[in-house]
């Protein structure tokens, strides 16, 4: 019998214990509260501010440009109206088939399990996604499994959100348990920012979970710098290789954050050392309130032209968007337009 509750405490209470008012983390920061404009404020009412205290560890004190600080710290330009910014830029409602089911792909399958995040990234696509009214409850599991049934084309079942490592290992292993009882399904792929945010997610318990499932595991985790990855990270990842799970990570291209190939190489660099490999370099997707993350085409197209010239193949990330209805992410090749 596995004891799920003793191991959890230590990052269920990290959890319990995130930042939440953007003046304390500017004061733990060393940052002058001017450097929080009253607009701020006004995002962060609108998308509040949630970030792990073992994230802000890494930032750099003093530094209002700190590439991880700029991921998570509410800004007044989120308040500004741009044309093409929307509130559901992949057209999400349309996919949304049942209460926590999004259908975009033939063979795979999202479940939302939940609507909370250990971070609030502010140039997330689902910042306005109406959780509340598409998690499913234990009910739901039978037009679940009798969707899938359906549809025997699924043969993969991605745990998205809100992020499913917030879950307790208890409620993830009920939710793996229904999805092995179908024969159809044979992958299980979790995408999740949790074990960059707090590595400690990664627990004995976990580990165990997902080794002995069934299903093959991939793990997708989302680091956007190098500076992400410290050395008790990167354990923590090595943890679930040993265990065969494979993982990956998606990163998405943001202006003052990863916007040069320089920055991009070292991230590649960091994660082969922890044995994960680059997969996805996603342009922004065009979300309401994180236009001033954008980058045009051609700085876009130089930046990829840069990467691919600085690293072997197989540590370049595929870059993509996803467009609203399509049935895959679209590759960016050559001329980047959009």
């Amino acid at each position: 019998m596995i004891n799920y509750l003793y191991q959890e405490q230590n990052w269920q209470t990290q959890l319990s214990q995130l930042i939440t008012d953007p003046h304390e983390l500017l004061d733990i920061l060393q940052l002058p509260p001017e450097q929080l404009l009253s607009g701020a404020i006004l995002a962060s009412a609108e998308f509040k501010l949630r970030v792990p205290r073992a994230f802000v560890a890494k930032m750099q004190k003093g530094n209002p440009l700190d590439p991880l600080l700029l991921q998570v710290l509410p800004h007044h330009l989120e308040l500004e109206e741009h044309t093409g910014f929307v509130t559901d830029p992949l057209g999400e409602e349309a996919a949304n088939q049942l209460a926590g089911v999004l259908h975009k792909y033939k063979s795979r399958f999202l479940l939302t399990l939940t609507g909370a995040c250990a971070v609030h990234c502010r140039y997330c696509f689902r910042r306005h996604f109406p959780y509340q009214e598409n998690l499913p409850k234990n009910e739901d599991w039978l037009p679940i499994k009798n969707y899938l049934l359906q549809h025997p084309e699924i043969n993969e079942v991605i745990l998205s959100g809100g992020d499913p490592l917030t879950l307790s290992n208890r409620k993830l292993a009920v939710w793996i348990e229904r999805l092995e009882s179908l024969e159809q399904i044979k992958i299980l792929r979790i995408h999740s920012r949790v074990p960059i945010v707090i590595p400690e997610r990664i627990d004995e318990e976990l580990t165990y979970l997902l080794k002995n499932s069934r299903l093959r595991v991939i793990l997708v985790v989302h680091a956007n710098h190098a500076a992400e990855l410290d050395d008790t990270t990167c354990t923590k990842l090595s943890t679930l290789i040993q265990a065969q799970v494979l993982v990956l990570n998606q990163s998405v291209l943001l202006k003052g954050v990863n916007d040069s190939a320089e920055v991009l190489v070292e991230l590649s660099q960091r994660l082969f050392e922890a044995g994960v490999l680059p997969y996805y370099l996603h342009v922004l997707d065009k979300v309401k309130g994180a236009h001033h993350f954008d980058l045009s085409a051609n700085v876009t197209n130089q930046i990829y032209t840069d990467l691919l010239a600085n690293l072997p193949g197989y540590l370049v990330p595929k870059l993509v968007r996803e467009i609203a209805g399509e049935k895959n992410k679209t590759p960016l090749y050559g001329a980047v337009t959009f």
